[in-house]
């Protein structure tokens, strides 16, 4: 990641953080953004083609679902919305240079889908049961696409990149549903922020085949 780029996403990722301890609403709607900003900056450097293009797509539509989960106000739906849109993007990047069905990782993004699913709905998701399920579904895909990359003819960096970036991006959502569904915890908002931009940070990364000098 260039200097710029990475000096902005770690000023916003630390005055985020800051904001979440000193509980200051404002200025993490303000600055949340900033580091998926950088990684779009970041992306333009990439080869050009449709897989960098799926990828944009995914990290714009992750910046509306950032500012929508940390506006004022209950936006979770939205924002659950925007994000599921991100995943399909993310599944359309993944599905332009891989096509074999894999169906080991299929049933791996099955498993742990199922799981997470489960737990939820032990706790009662009330009217948000069909927006969970969907959303759902459309993470174990992307997950699964990303997984199936291994070992094909794609570039290795880019395909262990790119299912680092989906693991840590279902972890990441896996502690938000345990902590607004579950259980919260008082660490869950700094786990979840951390990998979530760990894993937008792999996905981008994906998009550069060759490692930058």
């Amino acid at each position: 990641m260039t200097v710029g780029w990475l000096i902005l996403a770690l000023m916003g990722a630390a005055t985020y953080l800051y904001g979440l301890a000193m509980h200051a609403t404002l200025l993490c709607l303000l600055v949340k953004p900033m580091p998926v900003l950088a990684l779009l900056g970041w992306l333009h450097d990439a080869p050009p083609g449709e897989y960098r293009r799926w990828i944009s797509l995914g990290l714009i539509f992750s910046l509306v679902g950032d500012v929508l989960l940390a506006w004022p106000g209950d936006l979770f739906v939205f924002g659950l919305g925007a994000f599921l849109l991100a995943h399909l993007a993310y599944l359309k990047a993944y599905l332009s240079d891989c096509h074999r069905p894999a169906l080991l990782p299929l049933a791996l993004a099955l498993g742990i889908g199922a799981v997470l699913l489960g737990i939820l709905l032990s706790s009662g998701l009330g009217p948000l049961l069909v927006p969970v399920i969907v959303y759902g579904l459309a993470i174990s895909a992307m997950l699964w696409r990303a997984l199936a990359r291994l070992g094909t003819e794609v570039p290795k960096r880019s395909a262990w990149l790119a299912a680092a970036g989906a693991l840590a991006f279902v972890f990441s959502d896996s502690l938000i549903g345990i902590n607004r569904f579950i259980q919260p915890f008082h660490a869950a908002p700094y786990l979840i922020i951390i990998s979530y931009w760990l894993g937008q940070w792999g996905i981008t990364a994906s998009a550069f085949p060759q490692k930058q000098r």
